[in-house]
């Protein structure tokens, strides 16, 4: 599938919608869609003093939380409300120490088919947008249309 044949099922305010309704936990740190176009998300993360590590750095499991939802909510917003997509897998790779003033996701399709996703995700940092990780994730997406069960009278 190449990129221009990607359409969006969900605007940003209605992917983050969802999101907030199947995910609630997750309005705790601060998500807000930057730029979705069909493709392609850039998705930010407020830095709160819990997402930090010693020596005054983002963590990694914060890095880790930001390329897997920005993954999910790329992947909704193509797939529309799938509540049941699921990660698979995620491999990331920590490249250099991010600043503690804010981060991004720039998330891209590497495959979206009809049961699984495969997404690119650099973490970016700082006044010039370093990238600091580098993540790879994959997501299981069920079956969006079952047929009805048959009555067995």
């Amino acid at each position: 599938m190449t990129v221009a044949s990607y359409k969006l099922k969900l605007t940003s305010d209605e992917v983050m919608t969802f999101v907030a309704e199947v995910f609630p936990e997750s309005n705790k740190y601060g998500f807000k869609i930057k730029h979705l176009v069909p493709g392609k998300l850039i998705l930010t993360m407020s830095i709160r003093p819990e997402d930090l590590r010693p020596g005054g750095t983002v963590s990694g499991p914060t890095m880790f939380c930001l390329a897997d939802i920005a993954a999910y909510i790329l992947i909704l917003s193509h797939i529309g409300r799938v509540e049941l997509a699921v990660t698979t897998s995620v491999n990331i790779n920590f490249v250099r120490k991010p600043e503690p003033i804010y981060i991004q996701a720039v998330c891209t399709f590497i495959k979206l088919g009809k049961r699984l996703a495969i997404c690119d995700i650099l973490i970016q940092s700082g006044r010039n947008l370093k990238t600091v990780a580098q993540a790879c994730a994959t997501y299981s997406i069920p079956p969006l249309a079952l047929k009805p069960m048959q009555d067995s009278q």
